[in-house]
């Protein structure tokens, strides 16, 4: 719907502002269509930068991201949650996509995402020796 809906918006505003104020208005139009590209495109460099200083398919607490996943989440949204990129546990542009990120007890969160979108996740902890002291 989004991918349809924001550049019908855009031509509708651009019409309506063509309307109103001539090319001044398409010019401001465009101009705030390019601010907003840039913002999400800064954004998308953030996280790609902040993830590119911690290991591969590493998260703090395995814990806590399984409690703040929710279904329909991008792949982005769980990067900048983890700040780390997935372990890839699915062969190349083959869908779903499936990645691991682990934490330092060995627990593991098992996401699947298909079309970029989270469909389903799994907590995985390891079992106890049973030993607490």
């Amino acid at each position: 719907m989004l991918r349809l809906g924001i550049p019908l918006a855009l031509v509708a505003l651009g019409y309506g502002a063509w309307r109103s104020y001539g090319w001044p208005g398409v010019a401001v139009v465009a101009s705030a269509a390019v601010m907003w590209a840039l913002l999400h495109f800064n954004r998308l460099l953030a996280i790609l930068k902040r993830a590119a200083k911690r290991p591969v398919g590493y998260v703090d607490s395995a814990v806590m991201l399984n409690a703040k996943l929710r279904r329909g989440v991008s792949l982005m949204h769980v990067v900048a949650l983890t700040k780390a990129l997935g372990e890839p546990r699915s062969p190349k542009d083959v869908q779903p996509e499936q990645y691991r990120w682990t934490d330092g007890s060995d627990s593991h969160v098992d996401c699947e995402f298909q079309g970029g979108k989270l469909t389903r996740w799994e907590l995985i902890r390891p079992a106890s020796d049973g030993a607490t002291a």
